[in-house]
């Protein structure tokens, strides 16, 4: 916008051009913020950044999670937090036996956690404001306080493989009412036969293509927010034909520095659908989510436990992010290939001391023979 543009807008209502600014996206109201003083003036009113927030966000809309947020610095601060996406390009070199290089004093810390450090966290401190999207049409929308079924004093959450579920069902809670669903009304292409869907995968296509999750994390003790989704797939699975079932997968690669030997460890954000299909006359296709939920594994893929996990995502939240869908993806691929380098590495080590025990054993049944003769 050229200087003459803003000082021909300088006369008109301060109301028309909240107005305006009432119409922009996130993306596009801070960058008008930057072009003139009126402009910057008008894009602090919190209520703008509360309208951003609450399309962009559905969960956002409610009203405790609306004082909430006031809670933590406002709608503003909430944005420019959760709208750009981790980028973890720290993912160096690994070798198998780094693993095994880490300090001595290392040894329990990085299996149980720093217990000065993890006193200071609680469960209780994060909560989880969840979207999900299809085709641009907002599916479930859902508010977690806290991490279920952990208890402060019980040790078995800080000891044991961690993991968060949002949805759950089983192939009993089919007619469950509250059901999460996808269907021919939001987007879904038709199935016309289950044979057919084997064969050109288009229903599998259009899911993977379509479905976006955000999941945001905050902490209100620290008053900071990060989202843990890579917002778009980074990979997947399709059950056929042994089920009905899709599995299809988010996340974002977080920092571990001084929490684990590998630095950098994974959020796996696992989504499943079952299909739910009919055919004849009143043929209809259905999607059902059965499973959302979080973990974190470490390169080897292993699943880190309640205390590990506690102290990783507390240092994600003040992690690098960029407003680069692409660059988050590329930062999950960076870390998949790294990881993938790391198992045919273990691979060869292992076969090579496999080789170095069968040659000695070998050797000792050679010696001893000869001591024998």
């Amino acid at each position: 916008m050229s200087m003459s543009s803003v000082e021909s807008m300088t006369p008109l209502s301060s109301d028309l051009f909240y107005d305006i600014l009432g119409r922009l996206d996130g993306s596009t109201l801070a960058s008008a913020a930057c072009s003139c003083a009126t402009f910057c003036s008008i894009s602090k009113e919190e209520k703008l950044w509360e309208n951003v927030c609450s399309s962009m966000w559905p969960s956002t809309n409610r009203d405790d999670v609306k004082s909430f947020i006031s809670s933590i610095g406002g709608f503003k601060k909430f944005y420019a937090d959760c709208f750009p996406l981790i980028v973890n390009k720290e993912v160096r070199e690994f070798r198998w036996n780094d693993y095994y290089e880490y300090p001595q004093e290392w040894a329990e810390a990085v299996y149980y956690g720093y217990e000065d450090e993890v006193e200071d966290i609680s469960p209780s401190d994060f909560v989880s404001l969840v979207d999900i999207r299809y085709q641009d049409k907002t599916i479930c929308s859902k508010v977690l306080w806290g991490i279920p079924y952990a208890n402060d004093f019980n040790g078995w959450f800080y000891d044991c493989p961690f993991r968060m579920d949002l949805l759950a069902y089983t192939s009993e809670d089919d007619d469950q009412a509250d059901a999460v669903t996808i269907s021919l009304s939001d987007g879904l292409p038709p199935v016309q036969s289950i044979e057919r869907e084997r064969k050109d995968g288009k229903l599998w296509q259009e899911l993977r293509g379509g479905i976006r999750l955000s999941w945001i994390l905050v902490n209100h003790k620290i008053k900071k927010a990060a989202n843990l989704s890579s917002w778009s797939t980074i990979g997947g699975q399709k059950h056929w034909p042994t089920g009905k079932d899709f599995l299809i997968r988010f996340g974002s690669v977080l920092p571990a520095k001084d929490i684990l030997p590998c630095q950098v460890v994974e959020c796996i954000l696992t989504m499943k659908f079952r299909l739910i299909h009919t055919e004849g006359e009143g043929t209809s296709t259905t999607l059902k989510i059965t499973e959302l939920s979080m973990q974190l594994g470490d390169m080897e893929g292993s699943h880190l436990n309640g205390r590990n996990t506690l102290l990783v995502l507390k240092e994600a939240l003040s992690c690098r992010r960029s407003k680069n869908y692409s660059e988050a993806l590329e930062s999950c691929h960076l870390y998949s290939k790294v990881q993938s380098e790391l198992k045919e590495e273990k691979m060869r080590y292992e076969n090579r001391l496999d080789r170095l025990w069968i040659l000695g054993s070998i050797t000792a049944c050679a010696t001893f023979c000869l001591y024998c003769l």
